[in-house]
């Protein structure tokens, strides 16, 4: 099975860019929906793959969802 075709930077690492790629994210923007807990949550996605793509998306003007109270 070939990786799907993903925007992120290989510093992400596969692990976390496979985790994302099946929740159907592949993009940045896909991201802003997003909290750094949801993605936390994925098996694959840890502390620097969540910094890597704060920079980012930070580069972009863009920002992970803000979580709810």
């Amino acid at each position: 099975m070939a990786d799907e075709p993903t925007e992120f930077p290989r510093a992400l690492g596969k692990p976390a860019t496979r985790a994302l790629a099946a929740q159907g994210v592949t993009r940045f923007d896909q991201l802003t929906g997003r909290t750094r807990a949801e993605l936390l949550a994925l098996h694959g996605v840890g502390p620097k793959g969540i910094r890597v793509l704060e920079a980012e998306l930070e580069a972009r003007g863009l920002r992970f969802a803000d979580p709810q109270y």
